[in-house]
């Protein structure tokens, strides 16, 4: 009998109905609009805050170590932060040379250098085939010039890579009858004849987003009674002056970023070949600041990539 009348009460109490009412104004926290839920057993529930907007984005977000992680799980931001660190080691070793207590620390800077040098090799070792088939890729491009000009670039670098890995395996010893003086200037003729096409084929961009912007502020002239200061050394680029040329530069580079940071990347680029062909020597430390502002930019691209340049 105790236990039928124990199983009646927890029946009924389970069919007790929630009842929803307003809250009384100062009863407890919350707005006076909101309701609680009284459960069975008087026990009171009160409902659940909305997540504001700031919060499911500050919890959707990745953190800097999962974007550092992201970073470096991919082969070109390994590579570019070696880069980076490699360049860096030149600049403070030449930055060094010149104290005399610094023998050590030049010494190890060097060390580190050659190690990440060697490093990057090892990342280098399949690029080949992702050369070639940019090579192919590039053939199919709609304009003339850039097709050339970046199709003649990826065969390039498909050659410089093959001299690359030769130079690789002559250094870890799997072949010695090799002339390692001759592969490296193979290799070097052959990266810096692929920035002069990468070279060229920015230099083409820029003059045809020049062109784009004078002939917008051309019709913006004719369609408009008046022109202001600005418009009017814009449209007198032609006639000459080089105050006109750089504004209209400035106008055509400011919103085409990308454009830009390719530029910067191989004008720094080649400051390295330029020195190892004899063609315009520098010092290491110059080859340093170069090398290590292009591989900012290179790193910038990999964490941001639509600031990399489209083919």
């Amino acid at each position: 009998m105790g236990c039928y009348g124990n199983c009646c009460a927890r029946s009924s109490l389970s069919s007790v109905r929630v009842e929803t009412r307003p809250e009384v104004e100062g009863s407890g926290p919350g707005s006076p609009g909101r309701s609680l839920s009284v459960c069975p057993g008087g026990v009171k529930k009160w409902p659940r805050r909305p997540e504001s907007r700031h919060c499911r984005k500050l919890r959707g977000s990745p953190g800097s170590m999962e974007a550092f992680m992201n970073f470096t799980n991919q082969t070109r931001g390994r590579d570019r932060l070696f880069r980076a660190i490699q360049y860096t080691c030149m600049l403070l070793s030449y930055l060094l040379a010149s104290k005399a207590d610094k023998e050590m620390v030049i010494m190890k800077l060097k060390q580190l250098e050659s190690s990440m040098r060697s490093g990057r090799k090892l990342f280098r070792l399949g690029n080949i085939v992702h050369a070639m088939v940019a090579a192919r890729r590039t053939t199919q491009l709609p304009d003339l010039v850039p097709r050339l000009c970046l199709t003649a670039s990826n065969i390039n670098r498909v050659l410089y890579f093959i001299c690359d890995t030769v130079l690789w395996v002559k250094s870890v010893g799997l072949i010695t009858d090799i002339d390692k003086q001759k592969w490296r200037n193979w290799a070097t003729k052959c990266y810096y004849y692929s920035l002069l096409m990468n070279l060229t084929r920015d230099l083409y961009e820029i003059s045809w987003r020049m062109e784009q912007v004078a002939q917008r502020e051309k019709a913006k002239k004719e369609n408009s009674s008046h022109c202001d200061e600005e418009d009017q050394d814009l449209i007198c680029m032609g006639t000459g002056g080089l105050q006109p040329f750089l504004l209209l530069l400035y106008h055509a580079l400011r919103k085409h970023p990308p454009l830009l940071l390719d530029t910067v990347k191989n004008l720094c680029d080649l400051s390295s070949p330029l020195d190892q062909l004899g063609i315009y020597k520098t010092n290491p430390g110059i080859i340093g600041l170069c090398g290590l502002l292009s591989s900012v930019v290179g790193i910038f691209t990999v964490v941001s990539p639509h600031m990399k340049l489209k083919h």
